[in-house]
């Protein structure tokens, strides 16, 4: 068992999920052939979400099942190297493996392999109790339930913790049909969102799990709102988000970029947005750094390499090239 522990007295985040290894290729677009070049890497939309809370100058903590290999290591490492807090069982397992190609110039194809990894075999043993009632925000998102029964177990067991401790819960929908289908998805994510306190959802994982709304942001914000979260914030890609917080309603216009690679956007702009409520930032703030940080995400490589340290975040106030 690796364990750290979050620094004494300050607020800090709190998710869990599974952390792949990414073999990426490392050429010009088109399909993977015999001899071309992969770049390793790991990601995760949770632990993505820990290291751009954590590069904004707050805490996080991870909690996961790795690898007992050199992939593990590698997952442990920059996590840590990030600032991360990590407390991850170790595993017989293999790493999950995720491959990523630029098929064309426009278009990305992904492969997942999860089944009968480290990161499936978590389980609700694997949740510390004290760890999640001491946070300030439980993030959890719709990817971890997806990999079976004891990774849902574990979201579960994390949720019950946090809503009898009065954590602020998080939840971002994140539906990936490639782990299972709308059906599946929203029988499990349903109740998770009724017990959660702020929901983050594109418009189709909105309906997903508020079907009969409207298509509209403000109709898809206020169904999610009135299933119990006070918080909702519908992503809207190049046009930015719309969010209704308690109550209240609020637009964000995107942060405008050059497209690099839209891979990791929603789980930086959650990123951005989490900080500042642990900062204790107004709705207004929270947004603007969120729409920032989405806009790093998509202006460089990889899922969370390119995000900001909160003395870069006026970088992108600047739309010419600029050496610095």
């Amino acid at each position: 068992m690796s364990r750290s522990s979050p620094p004494p007295g300050e607020p800090y985040l709190v998710t869990l999920g599974d952390v792949l290894a990414v073999m990426a290729a490392n050429r010009d677009p088109g399909p993977f052939t015999l001899g071309t070049t992969l770049r390793l890497g790991i990601a995760g939309a949770e632990s993505n979400v820990a290291v751009g809370v954590s590069r904004l100058g707050g805490s996080a903590t991870w909690i996961g099942r790795v690898s007992d290999d050199e992939l593990g290591d590698l997952v442990l490492r920059e996590l840590r190297a990030e600032g991360v807090t990590t407390v991850a069982a170790r595993d017989p397992a293999p790493t999950s493996l995720l491959l990523k190609e630029r098929r064309t110039s426009t278009h990305s194809r992904t492969r997942y392999y999860r089944t009968h990894t480290a990161g499936a075999r978590l389980t609700a043993d694997d949740i510390p109790e004290h760890l999640v009632a001491g946070a300030a925000v439980l993030h959890i998102t719709g990817i971890t339930p997806a990999l079976g029964e004891g990774p849902a177990a574990a979201v579960t067991r994390a949720v019950d913790i946090a809503a009898a401790a009065g954590v602020t819960i998080s939840l971002d929908v994140n539906f990936r049909s490639l782990l299972w289908s709308e059906a599946e998805a929203r029988s499990i994510l349903r109740p998770l969102l009724c017990r959660s306190d702020l929901v983050f959802a594109g418009p189709h994982e909105a309906a997903l799990v508020v079907p009969g709304a409207a298509d509209g942001p403000e109709e898809l914000a206020k169904g999610i709102c009135d299933l119990g979260p006070a918080g909702a914030v519908i992503k809207l890609g190049e046009e930015g988000a719309y969010a209704l917080l308690d109550g209240q309603p609020h637009r964000q216009p995107a942060v405008p970029v050059r497209v690099h690679d839209t891979v990791g956007a929603g789980d930086a702009f959650a990123a951005g947005y989490l900080a500042e409520l642990l900062a204790g930032e107004p709705p207004e703030r929270r947004l603007r750094t969120a729409a920032l940080l989405g806009a790093f995400a998509v202006s460089t490589a990889g899922d969370w390499e390119g995000l900001p340290r909160r003395s870069e975040l006026g970088l992108l106030d600047h739309h010419d090239d600029i050496v610095r």
